[in-house]
């Protein structure tokens, strides 16, 4: 069996159910009117916490061959202010459906983008999924406001498609680091232009925020270089069974029949993938 494809798909369901708690915090924020502020904060944040590591490990401050770098850095900017957006104005089960759509946004720009073949089997695993996610949400309330998060799919989705330009000798470290450091003076000038006041709470759940994301960006850098896209991005579904758990453990909420019914939409077509592609290459 390929073992990279194993661990891929295996690091995507962690990254996925990890992020989660990110994206609780950001809803912490509700009526949130400074999203620049947060996202500053944000990326200062997780440029500090992966600063020691870049020393301790004797990476460069700032290398060269930085363009795809920037690229993402700032793909990376527009989508978390747009995650901030949605998150603090649209019902987290909605705007976690939303997001979702980031593995069919993928697989497309994969085909598009990059010529990736696209199997029969993983267009209707990502299909089935995508149903899957929708049938356990039930999405009510979308509004105006699902567009921010339809813009934050689709920065997620070229994310990761851009992992595959970054200098190979750049690791997740480097990568994550680069990507907060270099989105930083952007962010300040929107910062600036904004004209909030100064929020200990916000930074806060900033930091608290960064460290989730940079988990799951990290596991985002090892899987879609270790696999092709298309064959790994259902696994990105499994992060809503983790939110309906977490539901379930800190705010008494009960799944009903349309729970198990995705989650078999979910899961089963991702076992059938996997298994499947790793025959094929082992």
């Amino acid at each position: 069996m390929n073992r990279s494809l194993i661990m891929a798909v295996f690091l995507l369901v962690v990254g996925n159910n990890i992020v989660i708690f990110s994206d609780s915090l950001i809803k912490l924020l509700d009526g949130f009117d400074a999203p620049f502020q947060f996202v500053l904060y944000r990326q200062v944040s997780a440029a500090l916490i992966l600063l020691p590591f870049i020393v301790f490990f004797k990476r460069p401050l700032l290398p060269r061959r930085l363009r795809w770098h920037a690229t993402r850095a700032h793909i990376f900017l527009l989508g978390t202010v747009f995650m901030v957006v949605s998150l603090t104005t649209l019902p987290l089960a909605t705007a976690n459906a939303i997001f979702y759509a980031a593995p069919i946004i993928t697989v497309v720009l994969a085909r598009l983008l990059f010529k990736e073949r696209v199997t029969r089997l993983s267009l209707v695993t990502a299909v089935l999924g995508m149903t899957g996610v929708l049938v356990i949400i039930n999405p009510t309330s979308a509004n105006i406001f699902a567009l921010a998060a339809l813009v934050v799919a689709t920065t997620l989705a070229l994310n990761n498609l851009l992992i595959k330009k970054l200098p190979p000798e750049h690791g997740i470290i480097d990568t994550l680091y680069l990507t907060n450091l270099l989105g930083i003076p952007v962010a300040a000038c929107l910062t600036w232009f904004e004209g909030a006041s100064f929020n200990l709470d916000t930074l806060f759940i900033a930091v608290g925020s960064s460290l989730f994301s940079m988990i799951y960006a990290g596991t985002c850098v090892f899987a879609y270089r270790a696999a092709e896209s298309n064959k790994i991005t259902s696994a990105e579904y499994t992060g809503l069974i983790g939110a309906v758990v977490l539901g379930m453990l800190f705010f008494t909420e009960t799944p009903d029949v349309r729970f198990y019914v995705g989650s078999v939409l979910i899961i089963v077509p991702l076992t059938v993938l996997t298994l499947r592609n790793s025959k094929s290459v082992g």
